[in-house]
């Protein structure tokens, strides 16, 4: 039987998957927890990383590893290989107003033509002019910039700060893939290619943008390189251990998921996020839709919420019920919850871009004030925001024939089917599975073999369409 292992660092932890590569099947796993908070050091991802890897009986007959992580997160290193300062991570929304100045700058459109975004608070460039005007000692260090998964594969290949790995601090080793890359703000999905001169823009055209060390962005089913000669994970007869390209966490899903034309995934998880895989480039001058590259060679287009589980967690908590027992609660109400309408911008909101905002629950009334009606508003407005970006998608000529719904809240009954007359689209909800560690094991083999596995998802839930008149009317009526 040959191995592969995928992970998945994303906000919350990290996550590995041990997979039979004929088969798919999950032979072991692992997992280890990450810091809360919106900045923290990469350290800690690598410790969880090796944590998660020791969970899963570690390296131990694997052939092959790659790493999905969290996009945009910011790892600055100077010359030495060191961490300058903790990575600003995505849901890190101090550079708003950075996004805002860069946007005046350059122009909307000419960021979406030249990057197929328009850059938020999230992406990686906005953090760079931030660290730039805010601790411009720690930007003049910068001698390389990395994103979460691209760092940990170079600690993985053996590389990193002297005294600390075996290879030393080779910047030019750093490696990445399209997806991660094209969530910068200064990456061109279409030509494959930085953008130096937004980069430097950043910088405040200081050059410094020109001359930093970006990871080589590699073929989807390229190898990365080996496992380095770790202390933690001693190689069996020598054997190398190949490490594949890796993906952001979208596109590591997208590709665990199996996802394919007319597809488009929902994912419902601390961040909300809507995102089909097409064969065409996307280009959204209103930045509302994200125009990412896939893992495979493809495109990605992808809307993404801050506020998602979230929503249903505050509501819970309010009503003092746990998430199933809110599930119960909103099927008691009727479509629309009487009138009640809630917009869930908890914490500020990415799509729409509204940083600053704050929930808002419209039409109450003596008739809908009630338990049932503020639990399924819960659930209508979550849901609601990702369908308009599911509407978002679709007007750039994006097909959608289908619902894949994952993501932890997407287990909830009253999610599933809510979810079908929210978006108006047959709805299919895969077994519950960790999809990014899937879809990078998946990309391990395709590094170890030459070829793409075939592996097959199987869906635990499938709900015809509902209607989405009634609900979408009520929220867009309420749109802030």
């Amino acid at each position: 039987m040959t191995l592969v292992a995928g992970v998945d660092s994303s906000t919350q932890s990290c996550k590995v998957v041990v997979r039979d590569l004929e088969t798919g099947s999950i032979v072991r796993s692992g997992r280890a927890t990450h810091p809360e908070g919106t900045e923290v050091d990469p350290a800690a991802w690598w410790d969880a990383l090796l944590a998660a890897l020791a969970d899963a009986g570690g390296l131990d007959g694997v052939a092959a590893i790659s790493v999905g992580a969290q996009q945009h997160g910011c790892v600055v290193l100077d010359v030495e290989g060191r961490v300058i300062r903790p990575a600003l991570l995505w849901n890190d929304t101090r550079s708003a107003g950075d996004a805002a100045e860069l946007i005046e700058e350059l122009g909307a459109a000419a960021l979406a033509e030249r990057t197929g975004s328009v850059p938020v608070a999230s992406f990686t460039l906005t953090k760079l002019r931030w660290l730039w005007r805010n601790e411009r000692a720690n930007a003049e260090r910068i001698a390389a910039v990395a994103l979460p998964h691209d760092w940990l594969s170079w600690r993985l290949r053996g590389y990193g700060p002297e005294g600390e790995s075996p290879l030393g601090p080779v910047l030019e080793a750093l490696a990445t893939d399209r997806s991660d890359a094209s969530g910068t703000s200064y990456f061109n999905a279409v030509t494959g290619e930085y953008d130096r001169p937004l980069l430097d823009a950043a910088f405040g055209n200081s050059g410094l943008g020109r001359r930093v060390v970006l990871p080589t962005v590699i073929a989807p089913g390229a190898r990365a390189g080996t496992v380095g000669d770790l202390p933690e994970f001693p190689r069996a007869g020598g054997a190398e251990v190949v490490v594949g390209a890796g993906a952001g966490d979208n596109a590591g899903a997208a590709l665990g998921l199996g996802a394919s034309a007319g597809d488009v995934v929902v994912s419902i998880g601390t961040s909300g996020t809507v995102f089909a895989v097409t064969d065409v480039p996307t280009n959204d001058a209103t930045g509302t839709v994200a125009g990412f590259a896939d893992a495979t060679g493809r495109f990605l287009p992808l809307v993404a919420t801050m506020n998602a589980a979230r929503v249903l967690d505050a509501v819970a908590g309010l009503l003092g019920v746990d998430h199933d027992e809110l599930g119960e609660l909103a099927l008691q109400a009727q479509p629309g919850s009487g009138g009640l309408v809630l917009q869930p911008y908890f914490e500020g909101e990415r799509t729409p871009n509204l940083p600053d905002a704050t929930a808002t629950l419209f039409g109450m009334t003596l008739a809908n004030s009630t338990r049932p009606a503020l639990a399924r508003a819960a659930i209508e407005g979550m849901l609601s925001a990702l369908a308009e970006g599911l509407e978002a998608v679709t007007a750039l000529g994006v097909g959608a024939e289908r619902i894949l719904l994952v993501g932890g809240a997407a287990q909830n009954p009253a999610v599933q089917r809510i979810a079908a007359e929210v978006f108006g689209l047959p709805v299919d909800v895969p077994l519950p599975g960790e999809y990014v560690a899937a879809g990078a094991a998946r990309q391990a083999g395709w590094a170890l073999t030459g070829e793409l596995p075939e592996w097959s998802t199987q869906i635990a839930v499938s709900l015809p369409a509902g209607s989405a008149a009634l609900t979408a009317g009520q929220y867009a009526a309420r749109r802030a």
